[in-house]
């Protein structure tokens, strides 16, 4: 394989705004699915946080899919339902899209922490990310499950040499951490201006 497991999402992420600088819907949910490769390496730790990825993605797009120029960029969702007043409910796209950014950011720290802290275990880089990222937002139960889930992680050695490739791997996982961590941040402080970046599970 050229390049890295990372080249397909740093390359889709060339294309996540508008030359206004604007988040585009269609380029931000193909570069959230070029993720769920990565997340299949970590075998069975990851299959929750993959469905929920792949929930809210499927629900973004099937709302992007009934109105392409309606909800040709992102925050249009939203803004739509901010309108109406249905923002906050579990099944609204604003609570996928919150959902779907939270889950990113969890995937972000965790590459962070494997590239930065080359020291760091399998499982001492998921629990130090889920601590910074998802866990103030999730009830006792989640939050167990989650700590299950982590103990089945590969060996950080069996990991690195899964997701070798040709290249420079730890480059591109850090390149992946600064491109995707600005357009995460774009996001939270779009749903902050909202009202909306502080919901809880459900």
């Amino acid at each position: 394989m050229e390049g890295t497991i990372f080249s397909p999402a740093l390359e889709g992420m060339k294309n996540v705004k508008s030359e206004h600088g604007e988040l585009m819907t269609k380029p931000f949910l193909e570069v959230c699915k070029l993720v769920l490769p990565l997340l299949d390496k970590f075998g069975a730790a990851m299959t929750v946080v993959k469905s929920d990825i792949s929930g809210n993605i499927s629900r973004l797009e099937s709302k992007y899919n009934d109105n392409p120029s309606r909800f040709n960029y992102l925050y249009s969702f939203v803004q739509a339902e901010v309108e109406i007043k249905t923002a906050k409910s579990s099944s609204s796209c604003s609570n996928g899209l919150l959902w779907l950014t939270r889950a990113m950011d969890f995937i972000v720290v965790l590459f962070q922490n494997l590239a930065q802290h080359q020291d760091w275990s399998m499982s001492q880089a998921c629990n130090d990310s889920y601590s910074k990222t998802l866990k103030k937002w999730h009830g006792w139960l989640a939050s167990s499950s989650f700590t299950v889930a982590i103990k089945l992680a590969p060996d950080r050695k069996k990991f690195m040499e899964v997701i070798g490739g040709n290249g420079d791997i730890y480059g591109d996982m850090e390149k992946f951490c600064t491109m995707f961590t600005p357009i995460l941040q774009q996001i939270h402080k779009f749903l902050t201006s909202v009202g909306l970046d502080s919901m809880k599970a459900s």
